[in-house]
């Protein structure tokens, strides 16, 4: 039995640091581990890393952190909410999410046109010329798309004025496909709904699009930043791809950090041992779930992770059905 190691408090990197902590206890522990196994994924080859993005990561900083992941390949493919890819846009054209206070009168902001995200201030004028913005981008567009084309549409019109670097044109240019399934429930769905009728989202083409890469991929490694739909709709593919008769058991490596408990019996808690009696978690996997809060654990996780290496990565094209090859990083 190996016993814990009290941590050292000396000049020391983060990846060290994270090293430490996984001879520690609790959620300290956890995100160690967490991060141990976030390096045993980048050191397989012929892996696909998935990430769920849930929680309102983008207005709370957390931008150019998966941003740099994705220009890093860190993560191959992102499944997010469509707040955190309205939220991105936003700051890519320029607009900015302000320091603000839970401590106020929510009435006197609504009166001055200010939305709040707890401690995070925005202004309402800023997010409609978002949603006309985006309304003109699916006016643009006739036909039938998935979640995964759309945003790629969005990025190639706004990456022309954008003035930082950000979710949606990192992934545009790296070639990491981004779904979003509850693309309606957001306000990208609000600017389409503005668009005439021409522009359609077809979700369920987002669910043979993901299984397939996921049915595809020799392994699979999972990261989930809060839970929600993004969670689930990575999760369920492994119990899709059986269903059209593809033999996988399960995604190989699953990480979350969470701050939902799993006795209320909602996804976003669940365990990944839950996950395992759906076939959604290989029995043989390497999994931890942090309950921490993202916005404190993801940046040191993040900065541990500088000057890790990947010996190959996941291309994808799509066409007439999906296909994976692996290419060397260097």
């Amino acid at each position: 039995m190996e016993h814990t190691e009290p941590i050292e408090v000396n000049n020391k990197t983060f990846a060290d640091l994270l090293h430490s902590m996984s001879k520690t206890g609790f959620q300290g522990r956890r995100l160690g581990i967490a991060f141990e196994v976030w390096l045993e994924m980048l050191k397989e080859e012929r892996i696909t890393i998935l990430m769920g993005l849930a929680g309102a990561m983008v207005p709370a900083g957390m931008r150019k952190i998966i941003s740099w992941m994705i220009r890093n390949r860190f993560i191959d493919v992102l499944v997010s909410t469509g707040a955190n890819l309205f939220h991105d846009i936003h700051e890519a054209l320029g607009f900015k999410h302000y320091l603000g206070s839970d401590a106020v009168n929510d009435e006197e902001l609504y009166r001055e046109g200010i939305d709040r995200i707890y401690d995070v201030f925005a202004h309402e004028k800023e997010f409609n010329k978002i949603d006309f913005l985006l309304s003109e981008i699916f006016a643009e567009h006739e036909g039938i798309y998935s979640s995964r084309e759309i945003i790629e549409k969005i990025a190639e019109k706004i990456r022309k004025n954008a003035k930082e670097d950000s979710i949606v044109i990192s992934a545009y240019e790296e070639g990491v496909p981004v779904f979003c399934p509850a693309i309606a429930d957001s306000s990208i769905g609000i600017g389409a709904s503005l668009a005439n009728k021409r522009c359609t989202v077809d979700t369920i083409k987002d669910v043979e699009e993901l299984t397939e890469i996921v049915a595809k991929s020799e392994k699979t490694g999972v990261v989930y930043i809060g839970g929600g739909v993004p969670k689930n709709f990575i999760q369920q593919t492994e119990v899709v791809a059986r269903l059209k008769g593809y033999e996988v058991d399960g995604h190989d490596y699953a990480i979350q950090l969470t701050t939902d408990s799993p006795y209320f019996g909602g996804l976003s808690g669940c365990t990944f041992e839950e996950g395992i009696s759906w076939g959604k978690i290989n029995q043989k996997s390497r999994k931890v779930q942090v309950f921490v809060d993202a916005t404190i654990a993801l940046p040191i996780l993040a900065h541990g992770l500088i000057g890790a290496k990947r010996k190959d990565y996941p291309i994808f094209s799509f066409g007439e059905g999906v296909k994976v090859r692996f290419s060397n990083r260097t």
